[in-house]
């Protein structure tokens, strides 16, 4: 009998490894979901989970308490939004919640108060697939009005009693933004790379990712407590987001300003110095060389070519982008010269990187120092270096804000 039962244990046991074996080569099939995005009107709350590809989703809703939720089935949230709560300041919705309810399956609730809820939907849109609920009010309900702010209620006006500063003229004239008078209250702060994505590594190991986060983390800080404006990060933590989403991320949070933060390598280890670019196209071969390495994880495949260029050639915003890039590069410059007084100034130039395109405001791309150079790389190491750079890269925004005739 015992040799029997040992023959079922370790039939038992050999069944369980090649079944352990067989489940870790499953591709993961789970879609990642990086992006909820609500707004409210004064009719209805519209709620929009960005999800990019099909899935299965179920709907429902609980009575005690108040709560409507959607599940979202073979998907995953990015760490960024798991565990996410978004406070919703009306009398018939209070707040939304998106988490991982289970390995497979994504998780929105929404808390609302059913006695002043009249109606309420959901449904799917295509290109790209996302999930939208519209909760409908009763007549008297406490809805916002259309664009009121949902962050510091100081940004971007001038002080009680202060006389308003018509904006400055760009080299070109005045564009549509200073012809309308619009301002900055929300910027996105784009870390570069992340997760499995490094970007460049300094001979010492250190990694550009690291550098970045903690830059646009503090230039964050900074740009909250100082200026009382609202900042959204594209990552806040070691993870990759694709470099399509993260324009995205920033035209969905209808952001005044989009900025991504990176550190520059080169083949040349003698070469260092400060660039800030914007959208365009450049005849540069270093320029072109730093594009393909900086665009190298994209997604996107020659057949899109045609709809890509046109991108770039309609870019709308190439003047005030360059003002924002001369402004930056400027103030950089001068902040990081109090560690090395002789860096470099390596200008201001367009080129075509994929992180800045499709973006629907003012972007550019900030390459603080090289990492391939020994001394910047060194200097790179010390917090006083990246908080003179994030102090120089704030001035610059400063700047040009105060340009708009705000702030």
């Amino acid at each position: 009998m015992n040799c029997v039962n040992n023959r079922l244990l370790v039939i038992f046991l050999i069944a369980a490894s090649l079944f352990s074996l067989g489940a870790k080569a499953q591709p993961d099939n789970r879609t990642e979901i990086i992006n909820l995005r609500y707004y409210t009107h004064p009719a209805f709350t519209r709620i929009v989970l960005d999800i990019g590809r099909l899935r299965e989703y179920i709907s429902g809703e609980l009575q005690q308490p108040g709560r409507i939720y959607l599940d979202v089935l073979q998907a995953k949230l990015n760490p960024i939004l798991d565990g996410q709560s978004y406070p919703v300041k009306t009398d018939y919705l209070s707040q939304i919640v998106v988490f991982q309810k289970t390995p497979t399956t994504a998780r929105v609730v929404v808390d609302v108060d059913f006695r002043k809820v009249k109606s309420y939907r959901t449904y799917h849109l295509f290109d790209p697939f996302r999930i939208v609920i519209d909760i409908y009010p009763r007549q008297g309900g406490d809805v916002p009005e259309p664009g009121a702010p949902r962050g510091p209620a100081t940004a971007g006006k001038p002080p009680a009693g202060q006389p308003v500063k018509p904006p400055d003229p760009l080299p070109s004239g005045y564009s549509m933004a200073r012809q309308l008078g619009l301002g900055v209250r929300t910027i996105v702060l784009d870390p570069g790379h992340g997760g499995s994505d490094p970007g460049c590594i300094g001979k010492s190991g250190l990694e550009e990712k690291a550098i970045t986060l903690d830059v646009s983390m503090a230039l964050k800080k900074m740009l909250v407590e100082k200026a009382g404006l609202s900042v959204i990060l594209a990552r806040e933590s070691d993870i990759m987001v694709p470099l399509e989403s993260r324009p995205v991320i920033a035209n969905q949070r209808r952001a005044d300003l989009f900025i991504s933060i990176h550190v520059n390598a080169h083949r040349d280890r003698k070469r260092e110095g400060v660039e800030t670019f914007f959208l365009n196209f450049s005849p540069d071969p270093a320029v072109l060389e730093l594009a393909a390495r900086e665009n190298a994880t994209s997604s996107k495949n020659i057949g899109q070519m045609k709809d890509i260029i046109q991108k770039i050639a309609q870019n709308s915003k190439v003047d005030e982008s360059r003002d924002l890039a001369e402004k930056i590069q400027r103030n950089l410059l001068r902040s990081l010269s109090a560690a090395n007084p002789k860096v470099k100034d390596l200008g201001v130039k367009g080129a075509p990187f994929w992180v800045l395109i499709g973006s629907e405001m003012p972007s550019v791309l900030v390459e603080i120092s090289h990492l391939s150079n020994a001394g910047e790389e060194a200097r790179l190491k010390t917090a006083k270096y990246r908080e003179l750079a994030v102090q120089g890269i704030y001035n610059g925004i400063m700047e040009y804000v105060r340009s708009l005739g705000k702030g």
